[in-house]
């Protein structure tokens, strides 16, 4: 057999080409190392060759890739529309050259592409479409009955198959083969092996447009800085706590590509608005003055009648006539009624109040409602200092026990201050007066003039006499020089009235 071998291993080494690829017979095997399929042959690996071996690829690590194999045109350029048409049917017209973008040429009327098809051809296509359509319609109809007949087997078909393996271990050592294809018989009972209803999603859509890149040229920094997209920043979230630079977060904000175009209209609005301030200013500042002048008029008419009032004041004073006065007794008797209301309505004062209270108005009440400085002024007050020392009387209530200090057992009441600190009559005595002068008697209210009557002792008020200088007959004597005749009145009417007109002026 080894010999056998030989011989055919010489016969096969005189032919030109061979065709077949073989694993070195036994003892040929030193610093052979098999790669390929066919140095395998049908069998497995040689334990006696320590080297990994896949035979039949078996236990090597299949290497997926969706890497398209490259295709040449008949020019023998490279098809690299073939990654456009991945997916889609042989018959799907794609455009992905340039030449597809150029318009197609104006053929004439007679060319052969331009004319209709003829009755022959019409026929047939409209037979193959008939055909089509009653294959399917027939399978939808046959899939919907409950029984059906069993299906035409197709004929026999015979296909002459040449192996790629020649030789004589393959094949029989036949070059060629004939095979006989023969649609096997279906059951038409037996239920569908597959599930047709799944849902196949839909195939690829449409390839997209083709996309004409002009040559690659070398790009400039400036190309670089203009095409340097920022990363996406939010002013409101941070979810990753990093610190962002200001710069950076401007510069995500867009605002270095904008460039700002200010509108006419603003120039428009701002000189619009500058004038209406101007002019704003100027009727404000004319409203002022003007109001000014008003208030300086005002201000003037005001002076000129209190200068009036007061020039008439000292003329009726002093009892001289002006020279503008008509009717001098009626203003006089104008005068006197005006005093008599004035007098009519305090009387019904004091009577409204003594009415209401009628203690209120008593001297003493009087006195106790007086201020401090006026019981001083009046001698009201005990002007005798006691020489003892004063102490707070609850101090010395002790009857009580705890219930004294603590409001029979009521903490919560506020009573600190219950009673007033000092409710006597001599309160007076010991208030606004210095300690040091109080063992003098040279401000004591009770210290009569030199010269006075020391025997009178008075209470209450100082009283005066009527005219005691005798200004009414002085008076009287002047207004008889000027011509007119005013019946006296008192001084105590008088002084009231001048007060009153004091006081209004």
């Amino acid at each position: 057999e080894a010999e056998e071998k030989l011989r055919a291993q010489k016969s096969y080494s005189t032919a030109l080409v061979a065709s077949r690829r073989e694993p070195p017979p036994y003892g040929h095997r030193k610093g052979w190392i098999p790669r390929s399929l066919e140095d395998f042959g049908d069998g497995g690996a040689f334990p006696e060759i320590h080297v990994a071996q896949f035979p039949l690829e078996m236990g090597r690590k299949k290497k997926t890739s969706n890497a398209l194999a490259v295709q040449v045109d008949a020019e023998g350029k490279i098809k690299y529309d073939a990654i456009a048409r991945q997916g889609q049917g042989k018959d799907k017209v794609i455009f992905s050259k340039y030449t597809d973008l150029l318009p197609k040429e104006v053929l004439n009327e007679d060319a052969p592409g331009l004319q209709k098809p003829d009755e022959e051809a019409i026929q047939e296509l409209t037979e193959k479409t008939r055909a089509a359509l009653e294959k399917q319609v027939s399978q939808k109809i046959a899939a919907a009955m409950p029984v059906r007949a069993a299906d035409k087997q197709a004929p026999a078909q015979y296909i002459r198959y040449t192996p790629s393996q020649q030789g004589v271990a393959f094949n029989s050592g036949a070059k060629q083969r004939v095979i006989r294809m023969v649609e096997m018989q279906k059951d038409p009972m037996e239920p569908p092996r597959f599930k047709i209803n799944k849902k196949i999603p839909r195939g690829p859509p449409s390839p997209p447009a083709p996309v004409m890149h002009s040559p690659s040229r070398k790009m400039t920094v400036k190309e670089q800085q203009e095409w340097k997209i920022p990363p996406c920043i939010s002013n409101w979230k941070n979810a990753k706590g990093y610190t962002i630079p200001l710069d950076k977060r401007l510069a995500a904000d867009g605002r270095g590509l904008q460039t700002v175009h200010i509108n006419e209209n603003f120039a428009k609005l701002a000189e619009a608005l500058y004038i209406a301030d101007r002019k704003a200013r100027e009727a404000v500042e004319m409203r002022a003055q003007v109001e000014k002048k008003m208030a300086q008029k005002e201000k003037e008419k005001k002076e000129e009648k209190l200068r009036e009032l007061a020039q008439m004041a000292r003329d009726r004073r002093a009892g001289i006539k002006s020279h503008g006065d008509k009717g001098g007794e009626d203003s006089e008797a104008r005068e006197r009624d005006e005093i008599r209301h004035d007098r009519r309505k305090e009387r019904q004062h004091d009577r409204n109040i003594s009415r209401a209270a009628p203690d209120k108005r008593s001297k003493l009440q009087r006195d106790q409602d007086r201020d401090v400085s006026e019981l001083i002024a009046l001698g009201k007050p005990n002007p005798r200092s006691s020489s003892e020392a004063q102490y707070d009387q609850r101090l010395f209530n002790q009857s009580k026990g705890m219930d004294s200090g603590f409001a029979g057992g009521e903490d919560e009441t506020y009573n600190v201050y219950d009673q007033p600190f000092r409710s006597g009559r001599d309160m007076a005595s010991n208030i606004y007066r210095p300690i040091v002068f109080l063992s003098t008697f040279r401000f004591a209210p009770d210290k009569e003039f030199s010269g006075a009557d020391h025997g009178q002792r008075r209470e209450g008020p100082v009283q005066f006499e009527e005219d005691p200088f005798g200004l009414d007959k002085f008076l009287e004597q002047a207004k008889q020089h000027g011509g007119s005749k005013r019946p006296s009145t008192s001084n105590r009417s008088k002084d009231d009235y001048h007060d009153k007109k004091r006081r209004k002026e």
